[in-house]
C-alpha cells in the first residue's frame, strides 16, 4: 500500500477495506455525541455489541435451569470452557487440547511456574527481559523466593544495548548460551508492553531447548494481536489475558497453553477439582488424577459469565476470517500511522516524535510507542482534549494502537492531525 497525507487517502482506504464492517459490531466510546478515536486496545479492548446478548443468554439458562444448566440444554456449562478454548486455539497457533481458558493471567503464570520452574543446585536461573510488565517481575521474584533463592542471583534480566530501545534476537540467544549450564527457564513476553517489540519466539525456544531449559511466554500483548505458532514453535507453555486485543471485558478470563509433548509428564502442580479427569470427577475420589492436556492445570470451576463475554468477541474473530486476515489489515494500519508520524518529523526537519517500536512489521503488532521529545505530557493531554484515547507511560512515551477489528484509517488520520496540531498548540 502506498500512503499519502491527504484525508482522501484515509477515506478511500476505509471504503476499500473488507473488514471495515466489523467496526459496527463494537461499542465506540462517545464524547459529545461523537465516536472517540479509541487507540488503546493494547490496554483494554472495546465491548462487542453482542456481549450483552451472550451474557443475557447465560443468565437466562441460569434462571430457567439453575443447577441443571451444567448438564442440560444445547450447550451445557460443563463443557462450555472447551467450546471457548477451541476458538482461542487457532488464534495462538495451538491444538485445542493444548489450551485451557481459566483464571486471570498472573494466577495462570504462577500455576505454570509451579510445574515448569523446578530449580536444582545447578540449574536454578530464569532468563527474562528487563522491563517486563511488573506483574511478571513480581511473579518470578516470588517464585524464586519460594525456593529460598536470592532473586538477584537467580533472575537474569536482559537489557537492550546502550542507546537502543529493543532487544536483538542474537543478544537473547547469546545470553542463553552464556548461562546455559545454570538455566532452567527462559521466560519472555510475546510482545514487550512498553516498546511494542515482537520477540522471535521460535528462535528463543530453540535456543532455550538447546541449553536444556524450558521456554515460556506471556502473550498478554500478543494474543489476538499477531499470529503466533505455539505448537509448531515447540513452546513449552504460555499464558495470556483476553481483555486487550481479544475484547473480553475488564479483568476478563485468561488462558494457558501447554504443549502436547508435556501432556503425559508427571508435573508438580497446584491441583483443584476442576482439573481432575472429567469422566471420574464426580466420583469424588482422593488422590488427584489430572485431565489430559491443558485442562489438567485447571483449578476452579469455570466462570460461565466471563466465558460468555469472551466468546462474544471470539466469534467475531472467526467471522472476520481469523487472526491472519486481521493481521493483513493491522500491518497496513500501523504502517500508515508510522508513515504519517514520520511525515511530521520530515516537515519540521527534526525528530519531534521518535517511534521506538521496531520499523520492521514482522517485529511489531498494532502498537506504536512514541517518545515525545518536547513537552510530552502536554502533547498527551492535547490528544485527550481532542477525544483521542491513547495510553501514557512515564516519562515521555505515548502508546497508540490501531486495532483492525474496530479501528479505521480515518481514526489513524485523526490521531495524526492531533499530533500535528499539538506542535502548534503547545508551542513546540
Amino acid at each position: 500500500m502506498t500512503y499519502n497525507t491527504t484525508a482522501d487517502f484515509a477515506k478511500q482506504a476505509d471504503a476499500d477495506d473488507p473488514l471495515a464492517i466489523f467496526r459496527q459490531q463494537f461499542l465506540i466510546p462517545q464524547h459529545d455525541g461523537k465516536d472517540a478515536v479509541y487507540l488503546c486496545g493494547n490496554s483494554l479492548g472495546l465491548q462487542p455489541k453482542a456481549a450483552e446478548r451472550y451474557l443475557k443468554d447465560q443468565l437466562g439458562y441460569w434462571q430457567d435451569k439453575a443447577v441443571e444448566g451444567w448438564f442440560d440444554g444445547d450447550k451445557p456449562w460443563l463443557g462450555y470452557h472447551r467450546e471457548v478454548a477451541a476458538l482461542v486455539a487457532p488464534i495462538v497457533g495451538a491444538e485445542s487440547n493444548e489450551v485451557s481458558v481459566m483464571n486471570s493471567l498472573t494466577v495462570n503464570l504462577h500455576l505454570l511456574l509451579v510445574s515448569f520452574y523446578n530449580p536444582t543446585s545447578k540449574r536454578f536461573k530464569i532468563l527474562m527481559e528487563a522491563g517486563a510488565f511488573p506483574s511478571d517481575q513480581y511473579a518470578v521474584e516470588s517464585q524464586v523466593k519460594f525456593y529460598d533463592l536470592d532473586p538477584a542471583e537467580a533472575i537474569i534480566e536482559l537489557k537492550p544495548r546502550e542507546n537502543e530501545h529493543t532487544l536483538r534476537t542474537e543478544d537473547i540467544i547469546e545470553a542463553i548460551e552464556t548461562h546455559k549450564d545454570e538455566l532452567t527457564l527462559v521466560l519472555f513476553g510475546g510482545i514487550n508492553y512498553y516498546t511494542g517489540q515482537v520477540f522471535n519466539m521460535q528462535a528463543i525456544t530453540e535456543a532455550a531447548h538447546k541449553a536444556g531449559a524450558y521456554a515460556g511466554f506471556d502473550l498478554a500483548h500478543a494474543a489476538g494481536n499477531v499470529p503466533v505458532q505455539l505448537h509448531n514453535s515447540g513452546v513449552d507453555f504460555a499464558c495470556w489475558c483476553s481483555y486487550k486485543y481479544m475484547n473480553s471485558g475488564p479483568g476478563g478470563i485468561s488462558g494457558i497453553f501447554v504443549h502436547q509433548k508435556h501432556h503425559n509428564t508427571n508435573f508438580k502442580r497446584f491441583a483443584g477439582w476442576w482439573g481432575y479427569r472429567e469422566d471420574k470427577r464426580f466420583l469424588m475420589q482422593p488422590g488427584f488424577d489430572p485431565a489430559v492436556g491443558a485442562e489438567g492445570w485447571q483449578v476452579s470451576t469455570s466462570p460461565v459469565m466471563l466465558l460468555a463475554l469472551h466468546k462474544a468477541s471470539l466469534d467475531i474473530f472467526e467471522q472476520a476470517g481469523g487472526i491472519n486476515v486481521l493481521r493483513e489489515k493491522s500491518v497496513k494500519l500501523t504502517g500508515y500511522f508510522e508513515y504519517l508520524i514520520k511525515s511530521i518529523n520530515e516537515d519540521l526537519g527534526k525528530e519531534v516524535y521518535q517511534i521506538i517500536t521496531p520499523a520492521n512489521s514482522d517485529e511489531r503488532g498494532c502498537q506504536l510507542s512514541i517518545i515525545c521529545r518536547y513537552k510530552p505530557k502536554e502533547t498527551f493531554n492535547h490528544l485527550v482534549s481532542k477525544d483521542i484515547i491513547g495510553d501514557w507511560r512515564e516519562p515521555d512515551v505515548i502508546r497508540l494502537s490501531p486495532v483492525p477489528l474496530y479501528n479505521s484509517f480515518a481514526d489513524v488520520y485523526t490521531a495524526y492531525l492531533g499530533l500535528r496540531e499539538a506542535i502548534q498548540i503547545i508551542d513546540i
